[in-house]
Formats: C-alpha cells, structure tokens, sequence
C-alpha cells in the first residue's frame, strides 16, 4: 500500500516581477535591460533593475538616480490581466483546489496526487515548465507541508527558482532566516524584536510564548510563535465569489492639493462604479484607504443605505470620507489613496431600482458611457472632472480584489508591512 511522506502538500507559485517580466517578454529588446514599469511611481522593476535598488513603490526620480540606464515604461494592465490569466488556467490544472491570492501569486494544495500526478516537487517544476513554455513568463515556487513555510520557500527561491522544503526539515529550513522573513513582520515589529537580540526565526522560536506576547502584544506574539515553530493548519481555500471591488492609485511624496485629489478620487470610483456594474454587482459599503508618509496606513468606511452601481451615491460617499480624513492628509501629507466598494450583492440585471422605481440618478448616463467605452475603448470619453487628471498625479495601480472589513465610518491605522 503506497503511503506518503507528505501529509500535506502546499504549493505557493509567485511570479517574478511580474509586470517587468511581461514587458520584457512582448519587447525582445528589453530582455537582459534594466526595466521600469510607471513614471511617478514605481509599480514594478525588473531583477536587473533591482540589482542597483530599484523597488516597488518607490519614487520614480529616486529610481532614475539609482538606475540612469533603465528603461521606463508605461503600465499596460490589459496585457497584465491577460497574461495572469493565462497562468491561473495552468495552474487549475494542476490542482483540484488553488486559492488566487493576487493577480500574480496562489496557493495549490497538491495533497495527495502523488500517484497520478507526481511527487510535489516534480508537479512544482512541471509548472514552472509550463508557465515558461506557454506564457512565457518566469515564476517561482515553493513546496512545504504549510502555507507559510511554502511562501517562504517561494520567496528564498526568487527569481526564477523552486525550492522544496521537505516534511521534518521545517526547522532547520526557517531557524537561520531573518526575523521579517515570518508571515507578518513589518519593520515596527522587526525592529522592536531586534531591540531585544530577537534577530532570527530560531531566536523567537527559543522564547517562550508568554515573553513573545508581551514585547508585541498578544494576538501578534502568539502568531509569531506559532509560525516560528511551523504550527500552520490553514487550508487553501478556492475563492467562492468576489467579494469586493477596488482601485487605488499611488500619489508620490509632493503634497497633493485638494483639487488634485479630488480628482484622483473622481477617477477610481468611475473605474470601481464601471466594474461593479460589469460583474452585475450593486455595493453598500465604501471603503476609503490612505497611505500617508512615513508609510502608515488608514482606513476609513460608510455604509448606504441600499446596494448601488451608479457612481454619484458612491463618488459621494468617498468625498464625505475623504473630507473627514482632510486633517490627517494636511498633517502627514498623503502618499496613496484607494476605494474599495464591498458588501456585494447581486443587482437586478445590472441596475437597482429604487423607489419611485426606476435607476439610480444619473445611472443612464453610467450605462451610456460604459456602453462607448466597450466599443470604442476606456479612453472614447472620460468625464469632464477627469481631463487632465494624468499630469502630475501618479499612476492607476492594479485593481484589487479581497475580502474587506465592513463598518460604517470607522477609521484604524496599521504599522504598514513591507
């Protein structure tokens, strides 16, 4: 009787810088060079550009000084959208259950296809095979018996590589690593632990819970322990339904007037509004995120009275949020800016009615507009309040989706991971 070594197998599949690695797959002359995806801000840098310290969300002048040689490109997301897709449909063929966790990273659970489909290493170089084959593109992977020593191994195997971290050698594998490779720790935490001599996994692995609680807090320090000794039960669950629609958009370190973000804020509900009414979803909470300097992070949230798509009862409600938020953005200076709509329901064949019945104010012209925009392309017509909106402001990240806390009105800061 065949009897496994894994009782479980997780797969985490990353890849490698992904909107730089498109770019330089649909232009030959930009393989082997160093390349930048956005002006203001950096949304993505190849390995060659990474060599000289170019990173993900930095300024694109401070990128530039760092890398006078790289190539700077605008952002194609239709290119993106398509390539990640290409890449989920081999990975569902190679797992009965794979979770989407961005538009460029998953987990697979390959438990149990041994016998009909290999040993887990051997169905990790498959993919890798098949997404360089197929999409041409570079990924990379990791294999363990969790979610988080699999993400890790991704990480450590980065760029273009697969590392198998074999059941029983979770210790010695995560130990010698540095403390912010744990599933959580941002630079507050790292520094607070190395503060204390806590500057590997082993080193928080050798304290006791209790003492781990209290150098940063209970819910944190009982986390940390808990990864640092590889007790991670956590399945890999197929996403069942969006549960969420949002767009953000990186502003850069100069300080924003509020005519600027005003329409910063004018644009990403247009483009939240249009998707939602897409995907024949009507929305009732609004969820404002900031990033201020410094890096620390908010978020503030409102919730309608009924389900909309039209985008004026959601662009109102963002300007209430964001106006509130108006002190804070004055004191600290705001560095990103996002709109999340969540609380998804379906709407009666794309539009909700309300009473006296009929759609929402100025619904028909959403639908007009979305109908130009399917024929002619996003950019046939744009709102007045938009024209001009590209010069000075940084660029449209990539839309998100995920699961998003509600609440009305409600506002928290994080210390921000990196």
């Amino acid at each position: 009787m065949f009897v496994s070594r894994w009782p479980r197998a997780i797969i985490h599949a990353d890849l490698d810088a992904f909107y730089a690695s498109v770019e330089q797959r649909d232009n030959p002359r930009l393989r082997g060079r160093p390349v930048i995806v956005g002006g203001g801000v950096v949304l993505a840098a190849s390995y060659e550009a990474r060599a000289y310290g170019v990173r993900s969300g930095m300024g694109g002048r401070r990128a530039r000084r760092l890398c006078p040689d790289a190539v700077v490109v605008p952002a194609r997301f239709e290119a993106y959208v398509a390539a990640s897709r290409a890449v989920f449909a081999i990975l569902a063929g190679a797992a009965p259950v794979v979770e989407r966790v961005s538009i460029d990273e998953a987990f697979l659970d390959v438990t149990g296809l041994e016998r009909i489909a290999g040993t887990p290493a051997q169905i990790g170089a498959r993919l890798r095979r098949e997404v360089r084959e197929r999409v041409g593109l570079p990924i990379s992977v990791g294999v363990a018996t969790s979610r988080h020593v699999a993400k890790v191994a991704g990480a450590a195997a980065k760029p273009d590589g697969l590392l198998v971290v074999e059941p029983g050698r979770e210790p010695a594998f995560l130990h010698p690593l540095p403390v912010e490779r744990l599933w959580g720790v941002g630079p507050a935490t790292a520094r607070r632990l190395r503060r204390h001599g806590l500057r590997t996994v082993g080193d928080v692995a050798r304290l006791d819970e209790a003492t781990l609680m209290a150098l940063v807090g209970r819910a944190a320090g009982r986390r940390l322990h808990a990864l640092a000794h590889d007790r991670d039960r956590r399945p890999v669950r197929r996403r069942a339904r969006r549960r969420s629609v949002g767009a953000q958009r990186a502003l850069g370190r100069r300080r924003r007037s509020a005519d600027e973000l005003d329409r910063a804020l004018v644009g990403l509900v247009d483009r939240v509004a249009r998707r939602l009414r897409a995907g024949g979803h009507a929305g009732r909470t609004v969820i404002l995120r900031l990033r201020f300097a410094g890096d620390v992070r908010a978020t503030r949230s409102r919730t309608l009275a009924r389900g909309t798509a039209a985008t004026r009862p959601l662009l109102a409600a963002a300007r209430g949020l964001l106006a509130a938020a108006r002190p804070a953005i004055e004191r600290r200076g705001l560095t990103l800016v996002g709109v999340t709509v969540t609380n998804l329901e379906p709407a009666c064949g794309g539009v909700q009615l309300e009473l006296p019945l009929g759609p929402p104010a100025g619904l028909d012209l959403d639908l007009a507009l979305d109908a130009v925009r399917d024929r002619f392309g996003a950019r046939a017509v744009r709102r007045a309040r938009l024209l001009g909106a590209d010069d000075g402001l940084g660029p449209l990240l990539m839309p998100f989706d995920r699961e998003e806390p509600h609440g009305t009105d409600v506002s928290h800061e994080v210390d921000a991971r990196p």
